[in-house]
Parts: structure tokens; C-alpha cells; sequence
């Protein structure tokens, strides 16, 4: 839940802090006086747009800070991101946003800087906030079908998964189609090109290997008449290495008697002309071997030959023609898939059968869940002062299948006993409006996993007993979830476990709206102002008084069925 909020330099705040508790709070305060400006600055520390207009005249840059418990929902996220162990105490979750006078926005999650991307994927799981027009999104279809999805308890992702597979074989398949004529030239090309390649047949390395073999050949002569006269110089001329050798062996041999240091020369010598004779071996094989082959030589020439043609026709190094035949290879074999007309209407017709399972099975669980919202809702609107009144839930066929199935939603009402139920955009009354969002935000609340629900005046429009109906429907949501309404009416007031008021006054020339929490004299001083303006009477003070009193006690309203 929010624990801290705190604003500087926001709009016509200078300064601002304020600590809240759990159970049902309310903002109160005059027309004008600001007291949707924590919501707004509460959206932004949540990672709403914000531009250089939220910055109050004069100042640098404006700052909102909030804290909040950190729900376990958030742990692996915040310790993948980065953000887990940044603060001193790991069930807080600290957000900071700054927005300067150009415009420029920074974030912190737990003092680390942040994205407002990140701002966002947050604050589902943190607040879920319900502003006066909340039944503007309830006219959407989009928002609709949302609602009643997440009420329904219906799983998406294997539908939207068998959409995209439809739509990508499909695609696959148009594709196909249309550029038949084009992948047909690009096949054959390709099929030359290949039995180009097909016919030298270059294997991995071969190459390498071909060019190794004809620089031998082609020095061949030289090669050989190097190795004889190597051998000539090791042991067959008449004064060779190895006779040396011996013989500088034999003269010290006869000394070495009279000087012990001679003996690492000969030792040295021996190694000498034991390796001169294992030279002269290799050497004898080597000539024994070695001729001159000039129908191989011209063999290997006609085939490099080849090799260096088609690298330079198709402009690689000799060496990749293997990899160029290959991947050519992979290519054909990828154009024959995609001009398999039958086998891509196969994968096709396939995949559709899949969506359409996945979807029959959406549409199954949405005609569930539709009656069950639209009676509980139902329930509700009969005590917010709509007795008699009705809710539906229309499931519309589409005319094609789309990515959230076969239906689209739509919210129809009758406002009282014996109308019939019509859209929701069509319902005239702004009362009736504004009572119908609650019922729904009332009945749906704890579908989302967010600790903290706000509601932004959305009990604008009602009065009486129906206002006595709201905050206790208010403080009932409190007892599960930290409630924080901004209203302007007493009676919600007075059911409130705690009550912040909210005003603005002339400080050097110009306004700043203050925050007060207000309890015992002047939280009935504040709620009488509310009953009856800033004349305050005896009478209306008791009437505060009073209401603050039942407000105290209020018992639950009685909980729709739940799906």
C-alpha cells in the first residue's frame, strides 16, 4: 500500500508531504483547492506523461516522491531489473520522478535510476486508480471485454499465441501466392547457379589442398635437384658433414683422456651425426619417391582453373565456394517450401483450426462470466439509488475473428424498472453515469493485485442516501484494501477511517495548496463546511457531528455474488 507521498515544486505546491495509513482515506477541501493534484502527481510517480506544465511558476525542476510496501508480486521483477537491493529495507519500494522546466524527465526505483517504461510495468501492481470519468473507458470495447475477461478469470495468451501462428501462415501463404511468378525466376536461377557450382563439386578444404599439391609439382625439378645435393652434402661426396663429423669424433676421442671438459663436445658431436644420418634417411626416401608428374601438374592446373572462373563469376574467395554451394542449397530449399501452395494452405488451414478452438473456448468462458458481472453489478446499482435499474452484458459477433476472438462486449443498462437496457454511452443522466462506474469499480475492485484503490470524485453527481451508500460501500473496500477517494461529499467523508483536507492560500504573491490531516473539532469542523459552506452554525455542526458518528459505525453493505 502507499505509505509516503511527497511533492515539491509541483503546480501550485511548494512543498508537500503526507503520510498515509491503511483502511478507507478521503481528500476534502474546496472547489479549486487542488485536491486531485496528489493523484495527478501520484500518476506521474507511476510513470504518466508529464511535460514542463506540472513544474510551479518559478522553480527548477518539480519532484514527487512515493513509498510504498512492496508487494511480493514485484520481487523477482525488481531483483531481474536491478532494483531489489537498493534500498535498506527490503519490503519498501521507493519511487522519485523529476520533470525540470524544459520538460526533462528522469526516475528512480529504490535510487537507482529507472525508466519511466519501468515506472509503468510497476504500477499495475501498486495502485489502481478510478477517476470521474471513469465511464468513458466503460463505452470502449476494448475496456469492456477487458473487464469482463479478467472477471471471467480467462486466460489470453494461448489464444493471442494461435492468432499469431494463424496469421503468420496465412501471411506465409498470401505471400506465396502473390509473388509465385517472381520465386519461380529466383528458383531456377538459383538451380543453375547450383549445378554451376555442382559440376567442379569443391569439397570443404579442398582448395587449400589443390594449391599445396601444384606448387610441389610445379617445382618439382628444383625440389629434387635441393634434396640431392643436400644428400651429396650430408653423406655422399666425397667430403661430407657426416665423414667431418666422425672424424672431429676421432680426434678428440683420442685427447679426452687428458681433459674431462671434452667430453660435452663429443657428446655434442655424437648428436650431431646421429642426426645428420636420420637426414640423410629422409633425404634417400624423399628422392626415391619424388618425380616429375606433368599429366597430374596439368590436371590440377585445369582444375584450378575452374576453381578461380566461378570465384571470380560469382565474386568469392576460391576457398568459400563450398559454404557459397551450401547455403545456395538452403536457399533452394527454402523457395521450394514457399512455393508448396499446398502445403502452405495445409499449415494454414491448420493454424485456423487451432485459433478457432482456442477462441470457441473464450467464447464459452465469456458467455459464463457475462451474466454473473452483469447481476452483481446489478445488485450493487440498486443500492446507489438505481432500484429497479438493470445490467447487461451484450456479446457481439464479430464479422471476422480477431486477435481477442469471435465477440466483441458491450455494457447496456436500464436505468429503472420496465426501460430496456440500452448502451452505456446512450445513458443521458451524468448522475446515472457516475453511480453505474462505481457499481462496476465496486464489484470488479478485487480483481486487480493492487494494494491501494483511488477514487478521483467519482461520486460526482449523487447525494442523499445514495452518498451514505458510496462511502460505505468505500469503507467496506477499505477493510481488504487501502482506499483513498477524493470526494466532495459529507456523507462519504464521515465514513472515512482517516480525513486529509486539502487548501490553498496567498503566499508572496502567489497561491500554494497545503495538505492537513484532521481529526476530533476540526474534522467535524471540515465536514460541516462541506454540509453547509463556510458560515458555520450550530446546527450544522451538530449535523457533522452526527454523521461522523453513523460514518463511525457504518455497517457493510451486503456483496454482490462473485463469479
Amino acid at each position: 500500500m502507499l505509505r509516503r507521498l511527497s511533492l515539491r515544486d509541483f503546480v501550485i505546491v511548494a512543498e508537500l508531504e503526507v503520510e498515509l495509513d491503511g483502511g478507507f482515506s478521503v481528500l476534502t477541501g474546496e472547489t479549486g483547492a487542488g485536491k486531485s493534484i496528489l493523484i495527478d502527481a501520484l500518476q506521474l510517480a507511476l510513470g504518466s506523461r508529464g511535460d514542463a506544465g506540472v513544474v510551479r511558476e518559478g522553480a527548477a525542476r518539480a519532484e514527487i516522491g512515493a513509498e510504498f510496501d512492496r508487494p511480493a508480486s514485484l520481487a523477482a521483477w525488481l531483483d531481474e531489473a536491478g532494483f531489489a537491493d537498493s534500498t535498506e529495507t527490503g519490503d519498501t519500494l521507493l519511487l522519485r520522478r523529476t520533470i525540470d522546466a524544459q520538460g526533462k524527465s528522469r526516475a528512480w526505483i529504490n535510487g537507482s535510476a529507472a525508466t519511466v517504461a519501468q515506472l509503468r510495468e510497476v504500477a499495475d501492481a501498486l495502485v489502481d486508480i478510478h477517476g470521474q470519468h471513469a465511464w468513458q473507458s466503460l463505452t470502449r470495447g476494448t475496456s469492456v471485454r477487458a473487464l469482463l475477461d479478467a472477471y471471467g478469470g480467462i486466460a489470453l495468451a494461448p489464444l493471442a499465441g494461435a492468432w499469431q501462428q494463424w496469421r503468420s501462415a496465412q501471411e506465409a501463404l498470401e505471400k506465396a501466392r502473390s509473388a509465385q511468378a517472381d520465386l519461380e525466376r529466383e528458383r531456377e536461377r538459383l538451380a543453375w547457379q547450383i549445378g554451376e557450382l555442382d559440376k567442379l563439386a569443391p569439397a570443404e578444404g579442398e582448395w587449400d589442398e589443390l594449391d599445396a599439391e601444384h606448387r610441389r609439382l610445379s617445382h618439382a625439378q628444383a625440389l629434387m635437384d635441393g634434396a640431392r645435393a643436400a644428400l651429396d652434402a650430408i653423406s655422399e661426396a666425397d667430403e661430407n658433414a657426416e665423414h667431418l663429423a666422425g672424424f672431429a669424433i676421432d680426434k678428440l676421442q683420442d685427447v679426452a683422456a687428458f681433459d674431462a671438459a671434452l667430453a660435452g663436445v663429443i657428446d655434442a658431436l655424437q648428436g650431431a651425426q646421429a642426426q645428420l644420418q636420420d637426414a640423410a634417411h629422409t633425404l634417400s626416401s624423399y628422392l626415391n619417391r619424388a618425380e616429375l608428374d606433368p599429366q597430374r601438374l596439368q590436371a590440377l592446373d585445369e582444375r584450378l582453373s575452374a576453381w578461380m572462373s566461378l570465384a571470380r563469376r560469382y565474386r568469392r574467395a576460391p576457398a568459400e565456394l563450398p559454404a557459397l554451394l551450401a547455403q545456395w542449397r538452403g536457399e533452394l530449399k527454402a523457395l521450394d517450401a514457399a512455393t508448396d501452395l499446398d502445403g502452405l494452405q495445409r499449415a494454414a488451414d491448420a493454424a485456423k483450426a487451432a485459433f478457432d478452438k482456442e477462441a470457441g473456448a473464450v467464447s464459452k468462458q465469456r458467455k459464463a462470466a457475462a451474466p454473473k458481472l452483469a447481476a452483481a453489478v446489478t445488485q450493487a446499482m440498486q443500492q446507489l439509488g438505481m432500484a429497479g435499474g438493470r445490467f447487461e452484458i451484450a456479446l457481439l459477433a464479430q464479422e471476422a475473428p480477431q486477435s481477442f476472438g469471435l465477440e466483441s462486449a458491450e455494457f447496456l443498462v436500464a436505468g429503472h424498472a420496465g426501460s430496456t437496457p440500452r448502451p452505456l454511452a446512450k445513458v443521458a443522466s451524468g448522475g446515472e453515469l457516475s453511480r453505474i462506474a462505481l457499481a462496476i469499480a465496486v464489484t470488479t475492485s478485487q480483481l486487480g493485485e493492487a494494494g491501494t484503490l483511488i477514487f478521483d470524485e467519482v461520486d460526482a453527481g449523487v447525494g442523499g442516501a445514495v452518498a451514505e451508500t458510496v462511502g460505505r460501500l468505500m469503507k467496506q473496500l477499505g477493510r481488504d484494501r487501502q482506499v483513498l477517494a477524493v470526494t466532495h461529499l459529507p456523507q462519504v467523508a464521515a465514513c472515512a477511517d482517516h480525513h486529509f483536507v486539502v487548501a490553498k492560500r496567498p503566499e508572496g504573491g502567489r497561491v500554494r495548496s497545503d495538505i492537513t490531516p484532521v481529526a476530533g473539532e476540526a474534522r467535524v469542523a471540515e465536514v460541516a463546511r462541506m454540509l453547509g459552506g463556510e458560515r458555520l452554525s450550530g446546527t450544522s455542526l451538530a449535523h457533522a457531528q452526527e454523521m461522523l458518528s453513523v460514518g463511525a459505525t457504518a455497517s457493510p453493505v451486503r456483496k454482490g455474488r462473485k463469479a
